[in-house]
């Protein structure tokens, strides 16, 4: 964990790229597979969001770092499952990232795409200049000499120069005209640009090391040659025993509890130690509310300093629930990504989605069968609200194979959201504002504690898994969205991990102000007759919303079609007081004491 943070930190932090949104989450089956998830989002200049094809006669030109033994065969290393030997055997499969370079690297490619010396442009990932070159040249073909690849040490064999994964290298197809213009550029910049081939007509890809032809294949066989491969998917639903207790007597006990537990509690140590400031456009960071210490539900950048348009970037994760189903583990990810959206000021008239699917060995029928679940809820949900899924990644095989036995990491699929806003202004945050106002649950209640942490502090798992209602959902964030760019909400606050409690507990803690909640007033969508159940439940598409009485009638009306109801009020008694179904209360709680069990276990 501490090596994760410190390579995020090392390399985000020198590249002068804001860390502004992120989620770290602990379970025992990752110990096996760590998994690290980064994305990035950037500006494309205006005419040249479409890919271009290059020519017969465009040079092949490989910039940036040199290339070494780091990386070969990372991704055969990647789609395999680890081992007690792998660190010692496989280490090489690892890259090694050098910031310094990258940075170089992103600053002269920007100078030479405006300047217009590039015609196509690919990064070597995984199986670097096979793959780069092999993507490039499927229409055309190309022919590659690899001796004249620059190397960081001598020794390297032509297929280990063909084969490595060494970071900081882009391919780029260069006109012949341009050629010299674009050394030049990078000389200037000490960066190394290295023709190293040339795009043909024939449709072959051919390499040569020093003059001796070493391969060659047609385009055609290389990319439509083999097979699909089939494969046998199976899915039964488990079904685990239900959880079987007595509302505890001490509801205070048990969120603060779940406020301290790992999946929850405050990552502010990993935050405050990467930079969310660089380029001065942050707008909504990680941390917000009074002390900049409350859990932001998005990040919002405005990305050119003289416009107040701006970006909102949010992520939506829970492995506990594929442990019961991966399609309402998917569809919930997807419905939390777009609810942070909206949360914060956002709509969803302009959102697109990412995936980034890790999983185990899908040569076992039971793992492919989760992840066809998993994969189909994204298809279902990405049509119902009208979200298109523009790119994404997947990691299969995150099994460690042990003397006896097999760790298979939790079914994980997080799913970003990227989403336009036209003005960074109408930015609004989770902490509350201003004693008196009204608070609203926006969105139904149901008995879905199914993978919920106030099932796990109990020692269980639960079937009912949270489910969604894309048709419902996506009226109800547009009805609230329109509330919210009218300036009628003063904070908003989705309803995930923890249900209404710790929604409540965050936004009051974060803000300095004290809240009241009734639970007698929550909209349910069955009847409900725990105090516990209706307070800790994790169904989707809710939001607890702060909005002025002045705003009251305003705020209803445009409400009106989608479950909402005033269920309480900010006050000023730094406490978070909650009135049960039969009107008593069932928890108070000082809000330095929530807080603190909310922050003291990353308090490192």
């Amino acid at each position: 964990f501490r090596g994760v943070r410190a390579g995020v930190a090392d390399y985000a932090n020198r590249l002068g790229i804001p860390t502004l949104n992120g989620a770290v989450l602990f379970d025992e089956r990752y110990v096996g597979n760590p998994l690290v998830f980064c994305g990035t989002v950037g500006l494309i200049p205006t005419g040249m969001s479409q890919i271009r094809q290059q020519e017969p006669g465009d040079l092949v030109v490989l910039v940036g770092g040199r290339t070494g033994r780091d990386g070969i065969h990372g991704v055969t290393f990647a789609s395999a499952d680890l081992t007690r030997e792998s660190e010692s055997v496989s280490a090489s499969s690892v890259q090694i990232g050098n910031p310094i370079m990258e940075k170089k690297v992103i600053d002269v490619l920007m100078k030479a795409r405006d300047l217009g010396l590039y015609r196509r442009i690919t990064d070597c990932g995984g199986g670097g200049l096979s793959s780069a070159v092999g993507e490039m040249a499927a229409k055309t073909g190309a022919r590659v000499y690899l001796e004249r690849v620059p190397l960081k040490y001598s020794g390297l064999s032509y297929r280990e120069i063909w084969l490595s994964e060494s970071q900081e290298r882009m391919v780029l197809a260069v006109p012949q005209g341009s050629i010299e213009q674009l050394t030049a550029l990078f000389r200037s910049r000490d960066v190394e640009a290295t023709v190293i081939g040339e795009f043909t007509g024939d449709r072959r890809l051919q390499l040569f090391y020093d003059g001796n032809p070493v391969g060659d294949l047609d385009m055609e066989f290389l990319h439509g040659g083999l097979p699909q491969i089939e494969r046998e998917a199976v899915w039964e639903a488990p079904r685990f025993s239900e959880p079987d207790f007595s509302q505890p007597s001490d509801l205070r006990k048990d969120l603060l509890q779940i406020l301290g537990s790992w999946n929850v509690c405050s990552k502010e140590w990993v935050i405050r130690q990467y930079d969310h400031e660089v380029q001065g456009g942050s707008v909504l960071k990680p941390l917000v509310g009074t002390g900049n210490d409350g859990p932001s539900d998005a990040a919002m950048i405005r990305p050119v300093l003289d416009s107040d348009m701006g970006i909102i970037i949010s992520n939506g994760i829970n492995p506990k629930y594929g442990d019961i189903d991966p399609y309402w583990m998917a569809a919930s990810a997807i419905d939390e990504s777009l609810r942070q959206i909206v949360a914060v000021g956002g709509n969803l008239r302009k959102v697109a989605l990412l995936d980034n699917f890790c999983w185990g060995n899908p040569e076992k029928p039971d793992r492919l069968g989760g992840l066809v679940r998993a994969a189909q809820a994204c298809y279902d949900m990405a049509v119902r609200y009208e979200t298109p899924f523009i790119s994404g990644k997947d990691s299969l095989y995150n099994e460690y194979e042990t003397e006896n036995d097999s760790i298979c990491i939790p079914p994980t699929l997080l799913i970003s959201a990227v989403s336009v806003i036209s003005n960074v202004n109408r930015a609004i945050s989770m902490d509350c504002k201003q004693e008196g106002d009204l608070i609203y649950i926006v969105g139904t209640t149901w008995n879905e504690l199914g993978g919920s942490h106030y099932y796990s502090i109990h020692g269980y798992i639960g079937n009912n898994v949270p489910k969604v209602n894309p048709g419902r959902g996506k009226q109800l964030m547009d009805a609230l969205s329109v509330a919210v760019e009218d300036g009628l909400v003063k904070a908003c606050h989705d309803c995930s991990e923890g249900g209404i409690a710790v929604a409540a507990a965050e936004m009051a803690f974060a803000g300095g102000l004290g809240v009241e909640i009734c639970l007698r007033e929550v909209p349910l969508g069955e009847p409900i007759s725990r105090d516990d159940f209706a307070l800790f439940s994790e169904s989707n598409t809710r939001f607890l919303v702060e909005v002025a009485p002045e705003h009251k009638t305003e705020f209803e009306n445009m409400m009106t079609g989608v479950d909402f109801a005033a269920i309480g009020r900010v006050t000023n008694e730094q406490s978070l007081d909650v009135y049960g179904i039969s009107g008593k209360r069932v928890l108070w709680a000082s809000l330095a004491e929530l807080k603190e069990a909310w922050q003291k276990p990353l308090r490192w």
